[in-house]
């Protein structure tokens, strides 16, 4: 009788035991049913967002680069990004100066081809050009003055020096360009470090032209300031006063936190009341009476105000003042020849960048409208390095800009010569920056 009573009890362990190990493998079974399920989910998804991406891959390129073929799309998808798409700050891309050889690519990038339709184009006559060179890291820049501090850094991947603003509210100005002529344009690189999703919606990075070239707020000026804050895009503001009085303020709505998130490019035109604002390709303000008529225009000034003292910082290199900036296409039909120091170059190659693009676009412009002209397209360089390798190089330039026509724009090749004259024949003092700047440049010549 024990006996068959211990048998009992465990014939209900075992029992006890399977129903336990049953329930368990149940609920394990379901759990990796679930996981199974959220796996095909996930491989679903990303087979989507590859085909997505590949469609929209194939799309952009049948417009900014017709004739590919779909094979190749995919290939170059992976190869070829622009520099201002990562936080890292790319390599070589600052000024034109440093002469070495380089090979000149054979294709135009996505990033020229996106700029083909930037209107921007440079002034002819160069004012004021700095990028740091005769200044030492740790100062402030001695051609500039400031109300508040500044110190000369280096940027890890840049060539040139960047001007670090004090975080706060601080203003900068150039006090040797005064007066302004009536139209000219400005441009500079920026670079903002530390900004996150608490940088301030009060965060602003302004450019403002004003009848005064010191501190004093003046009577007439014309500004646009566009927002750091990462968190909400407040936008791009252009404001004016004439005779003290406010006329325009506006908020102009443009999500730009990803651009200012990244090196990107400024460019400013003043045609006399005319007030144009491009940021990288995208021009975002254009206001034909911002400035006052009958005022003339003294001081250009840089204002960075709402940032952060303990983390955020705003860094700016390359500024270019330029008198001009009008209508190239023109000055080449009417004269037959054009040089300009506004096709822009990374330090030590041939390849453009793609803000130069507005340039070679009236070029463009002005070959689409008579099909008899020829060009020929020279190249020069400044005296930095070796002379034999200046050569060289000024001819790969030229070379580099008749590509983008040709690759772009889809002018014949046969309709476009090139030659180089390197560092031989200077318009400007090459001991200087300014000088340098104007010795850097390209000439067209109608044939």
């Amino acid at each position: 009788m024990k006996k068959r009573t211990h048998l009992a009890k465990l014939a209900m362990v075992f029992l006890g035991l399977f129903f336990v190990s049953h329930t368990s493998s149940a609920q394990i079974l379901r759990k990796l049913g679930k996981a199974a399920e959220r796996a095909a989910e996930r491989t679903v998804e990303r087979r989507v967002e590859k085909e997505t991406s590949e469609k929209t891959d194939q799309a952009l390129d049948s417009i900014f680069e017709p004739g590919e073929s779909k094979k190749k799309t995919k290939k170059k998808s992976s190869s070829k990004k622009d520099n201002t798409s990562t936080n890292k700050a790319p390599t070589e891309t600052s000024g034109t100066n440093g002469n070495s050889a380089s090979t000149v690519p054979k294709n135009a990038s996505p990033t020229m081809a996106i700029y083909s339709k930037f209107d921007f184009v440079p002034g002819d006559t160069p004012l004021f050009f700095d990028d740091f060179s005769n200044d030492f890291v740790g100062d402030f820049p001695s051609r500039w003055n400031t109300n508040g501090s500044g110190e000369l850094v280096t940027v890890e991947g840049e060539n040139s020096k960047w001007l670090k603003l004090l975080p706060g509210f601080t203003t900068a100005y150039i006090p040797d360009i005064s007066p302004l002529p009536d139209e000219f344009t400005l441009e500079f690189d920026v670079i903002a470090l530390g900004l996150d999703k608490k940088t301030s919606s009060q965060a602003y990075f302004g450019i403002v032209i004003e009848d005064n070239n010191t501190f004093k707020k003046g009577a007439n000026m014309g500004m646009v300031e566009y927002s750091l804050c990462q968190f909400i895009d407040p936008g791009i503001t252009v404001e004016n006063k004439v005779a003290s009085k406010r006329v325009i303020r506006n908020i102009v709505k443009a999500d730009i936190r990803q651009v200012v998130n990244n090196k990107h490019h400024i460019s400013v035109a003043i045609n006399k009341e005319r007030f144009r604002f491009w940021i990288n390709e995208n021009k975002y303000i254009d206001v034909p009476r911002l400035l006052p008529s009958n005022v003339q225009m003294q001081g250009i000034k840089f204002m960075l105000r709402g940032t952060d003292t303990n983390k955020e910082s705003i860094l700016i290199s390359n500024i270019k003042v330029a008198k001009g900036g009008v209508d190239l296409r023109r000055k080449l039909l009417a004269d037959g020849k054009i040089s300009t120091n506004g096709i822009l170059f990374n330090s030590g190659s041939a390849e453009i960048q793609p803000q130069s693009m507005g340039i070679i676009r009236q070029i463009y412009q002005v070959l689409q409208q008579d099909s008899s002209i020829n060009l020929k397209i020279v190249g020069h360089t400044d005296a930095d390095g070796d002379d034999k390798k200046n050569l060289q190089l000024s001819k790969q330039r030229a070379e580099a800009v008749k590509n983008a026509l040709v690759s772009i724009y889809d002018v014949s090749s046969s309709r476009l010569s090139t030659d180089g004259k390197g560092e031989s024949e200077p318009v400007g003092d090459n001991s200087s920056p300014d000088g340098k700047s104007m010795n850097r440049r390209v000439e067209f010549i109608k044939l």
